[in-house]
């Protein structure tokens, strides 16, 4: 296992969180700024970027100005970077225009300038791999005669939309999934993330709403787990013991923030417990919010019942550093709206107490890269809001 030693910022004057004599962390932070264990690494801290999708990878191509993205919140302190949702190599994968592709020699070219600038800088990183199921149309690239895939179909207007996966459909996800993460691997990436949330294709399998099937892969909550189990397992037959696999989960979904999977923390054990078991190292668990109680008479997080569950590490994530709502359809729509920094001692402290293990940030990180270094300091005064403006452009 070696030690990430973090090498200076070249922007602004940054210099990463954890640099040794850098400077004093504030207390009551610090608890964010201590090293993490992550495979055959050592995290400089526990901050970690979140995956956001920005559209700009045309051709499925990560350019240099993702190269640069990426690497300027290295230098901003971040410890470990998940990269935007990027889709595995089947048909109807993809769902948006110029999001990034993990597949192809061109594609994954470009991934390898980005995981060796991130390296370069002294971080770390790794690709969230994406398949967006019922949430893709015909039309969409890189085949707009695909429809979407999904554990069921779904007709609009007499159409259909989404075509109803055969085994041999599913075959060839999971195949495409492992292959992708043996591709992470091979080109450098420190782990990879499976993407089971926000009503996307693993998530779809979970859902009652999106999952009507009647054989092995439909009905109860093990049996619709079951895809999910199969796609972790394939995954981690294909890389190296040490390799971290992260699975990312949700109750809400892009198009219904009052969905849930589960109603209680038995039924959450049901879906953790056989995705730990088949291979799952970290727990990435996204909540609108994540302060608030998953479930009713408990005042637990759904972070913190994630980690009591499973034993796993788990990173939290959900409106840290924002002080405005979370905003339906704010990436899709743009709406314009401001959110200004809050303080994070609530993260800090819910850390310390065993909560959780990494913070997962989001929006603030795409105004101001060095919303981490800021914290660590107590300049929080000086962080740059979160804007519209960030959504429509790489801010390096």
């Amino acid at each position: 296992m070696d030690t990430v030693i973090p090498a200076p910022g070249a922007v602004s004057g940054a210099t990463p969180a954890t640099a040794p004599g850098a400077h004093p962390v504030n207390a009551t932070v610090a608890p964010l700024f201590q090293p993490f264990a992550f495979g055959r690494h050592i995290l400089a801290n526990r901050v970690v970027m979140a995956p956001m999708t920005r559209n700009k990878s045309p051709g499925g191509v990560p350019g240099e100005d993702v190269v640069a993205y990426y690497r300027r919140r290295v230098r901003g302190g971040v410890g470990l970077l998940i990269t935007e949702g990027t889709y595995v190599n089947h048909p109807a994968a993809n769902g948006y225009p110029q999001v990034p592709a993990f597949h192809g020699e061109a594609a994954l070219a470009g991934w390898k300038r980005v995981v060796d600038a991130v390296h370069e800088a002294g971080g770390r990183i790794i690709p969230q791999l994406w398949h967006v199921g019922v949430a893709r149309r015909a039309g969409v690239e890189p085949d707009p005669a695909v429809p979407g895939y999904g554990p069921s179909a779904i007709v609009d207007n007499g159409v259909e939309v989404v075509r109803a996966m055969t085994q041999a459909d599913i075959d060839a996800v999971i195949a495409a999934f492992a292959q992708a993460a043996a591709d992470a691997e091979r080109i450098g990436f420190d782990g990879a993330e499976l993407h089971g949330a926000h009503g996307y294709l693993i998530d779809d399998f979970f859902w009652e709403k999106t999952n009507q099937r009647t054989d092995a892969y439909g009905g109860s909550l093990e049996n619709r787990v079951r895809f999910a189990v199969e796609v972790v397992r394939a995954v981690r037959a294909a890389v190296s013991p040490d390799f971290p696999i992260v699975f990312r989960f949700s109750q809400w979904k892009g198009g219904d923030y009052g969905a849930k999977i589960t109603q209680t923390p038995e039924e959450l054990g049901r879906i953790l417990t056989p995705l730990a078991e088949a291979g799952v190292d970290v727990f990435h668990v996204s909540t609108r919010r994540y302060w608030e109680p998953a479930f009713d008479g408990s005042p637990d997080t759904l972070a913190a019942w994630t980690k009591r569950l499973t034993g796993k590490p788990v990173i939290a994530v959900g409106s840290v550093g924002l002080d405005d709502a979370f905003k339906v359809g704010m990436f899709a729509n743009r709406d314009a709206f401001e959110v200004k920094p809050t303080d994070v001692d609530q993260a800090a402290q819910a850390l310390a107490r065993g909560d959780f293990d990494l913070l997962g940030v989001g929006r603030v990180l795409l105004s101001d890269p060095d919303w981490a270094i800021k914290v660590r300091d107590g300049r929080v005064d000086q962080v740059i809001p979160f804007d519209r403006a960030s959504l429509d452009r790489l801010v390096v």
